[in-house]
């Protein structure tokens, strides 16, 4: 769907198609309605071509998802579109109580038509060690 924005839940169950915004307002819709504190995030999922576990996305494709919080451990992530935990393929850039405030959802370009070729987003994911938190 390349329409902006998002679908209601209802649309989406009703046309049972979707693209991952809307998923994600369902799913984030359900897990309240269930009592459990959720919100909707965008940003981008990123994989690699050397793991095989990796998800199959086009490359450093805008992504929503839902993050629900679970006592004792936190705000945790779930990708309904892609069937899998929110982790380290999901680049977060914004998490809000509606999807209409989260970016990348929109954007726009002001000055002369001509001028604007176009855009290109490149995330590239670099592992890091954590710090042992004995050593700080």
């Amino acid at each position: 769907r390349e329409e902006e924005g998002t679908q209601t839940p209802a649309e989406t169950l009703k046309l049972r198609t979707g693209t991952c915004r809307d998923f994600a307002l369902l799913f984030m819709e359900i897990a309240r309605h269930m009592g459990l504190a959720a919100r909707y995030v965008s940003g981008y999922l990123c994989s690699s071509a050397e793991d095989e576990t990796a998800p199959e996305v086009a490359d450093n494709s805008t992504h929503a998802w839902t993050e629900i919080y679970l006592p004792g451990a936190g705000w945790k992530g779930f990708d309904p579109t892609s069937g899998i935990l929110a982790a380290g393929y999901h680049v977060r850039v914004a998490a809000t109580r509606n999807p209409a405030q989260a970016t990348p959802i929109r954007g726009s370009y002001l000055g002369d038509a001509s001028l604007f070729a176009g855009m290109d987003v490149k995330i590239t994911a670099v592992a890091t060690e954590t710090p042992d938190a004995s050593t700080s």
